[in-house]
């Protein structure tokens, strides 16, 4: 199997968009969401389900995705529609779809038994074996668990998910609000759940994503808790209304200024260690001492920049002799 194209495309934000809803999936064409993800699982009703899968692949073959991550959340394999959801929806728009996203993850078998499907239908159909991802959602106590031998159970894996509503629920969290913190703990009661996710996520090279913020209307509430999890080191967040979106992109992007400094960093940490630069292992930029534990910090905030796709506005200089 080939292992999946770009599997750090942006994902700063990724909208949720229900598969029932013709007028939301025509509506999220136009909106600058990273990612797109069309909901067969918690947004459509059950009787819905069936007319939705059809709904989804028509938007997929005939709308205009640009610029998006095209994903589309089937139900957990405890239902009876989670294979009907993969083979109606990735045999009529297999090659419009990016990944499918899994919900309910628990174990590592759940994720192969997905990878293999979506392989027999990939032969069937005679489309690329293994360009189409798998998004793996962390709802449960097992799930968080297991979450290591989950982010290695395929390569198709791209993104750990962090679903909050479903997860307090599995655990009796102390609160009914999604994704706030529960009245009477004095700290961050997401912060290992957060953590864990991440480190299965990294050491694996795949991107740690956090889940949705209920609370549609409270933006300032969204954006507090988007910047706990962009301050840890996640790629994204979810946004279930048109309002998060902007503030998503915003918090999961450098500030213009990290940006540019990264990229200098990378421009003379190139040019010191090279044969004109004088082969050296470290060197000054400015009042900056930089070495090879530079480069790779500035790596991943010029990779986080360039995929949001800033522009720089300095220059590096060739110091003189």
């Amino acid at each position: 199997m080939t292992t999946p194209v770009n599997r750090l495309r942006p994902r700063r934000s990724c909208l949720a968009v229900p598969g029932s809803n013709p007028r939301f999936l025509e509506k999220a064409q136009g909106l600058p969401a990273d990612q797109v993800f069309l909901d067969l699982e918690d947004a459509c009703a059950p009787l819905a389900k069936p007319e939705a899968r059809h709904t989804i692949v028509k938007f997929l073959n005939e709308g205009d995705w640009t610029g998006k991550t095209r994903v589309v959340r089937v139900n957990d394999w405890t239902t009876e529609w989670t294979y009907r959801d993969v083979v109606t929806v990735v045999e009529g728009a297999g090659p419009n779809l990016d990944c499918i996203m899994l919900p309910k993850v628990q174990t590592a078998q759940q994720v192969v038994a997905l990878d293999l499907l979506l392989t027999q239908i990939e032969k069937t159909m005679g489309f690329e074996v293994g360009r189409i991802g798998i998004e793996a959602q962390i709802e449960n106590a097992q799930g968080l668990n297991n979450v290591n031998e989950i982010a290695q159970a395929s390569p198709r894996v791209e993104t750990i998910i962090f679903g909050p509503a479903d997860f307090m629920a599995s655990i009796n969290m102390k609160s009914l609000v999604v994704g706030e913190q529960p009245p009477g703990y004095p700290a961050d009661a997401y912060h290992y759940i957060l953590m864990k996710i991440l480190m299965a996520a990294r050491a694996n090279d795949l991107q740690a994503i956090d889940g949705p913020y209920l609370q549609i209307r409270n933006v300032e509430g969204y954006r507090e808790v988007a910047r706990r999890a962009a301050a840890l080191g996640f790629d994204g967040k979810w946004v279930l209304h048109p309002g998060q979106v902007e503030a998503s992109n915003e918090i999961f992007s450098p500030s213009q200024e990290d940006y540019d400094h990264a990229e200098l960093i990378l421009d003379a940490y190139d040019y010191h260690t090279s044969e004109a630069g004088g082969r050296k292992g470290s060197a000054m930029l400015g009042d900056e001492m930089i070495d090879e534990a530079s480069r790779k910090m500035a790596l991943v905030i010029s990779g986080k920049g360039r995929a949001a796709g800033m522009t720089r506005t300095s220059k590096f200089e060739i110091p003189e002799a």
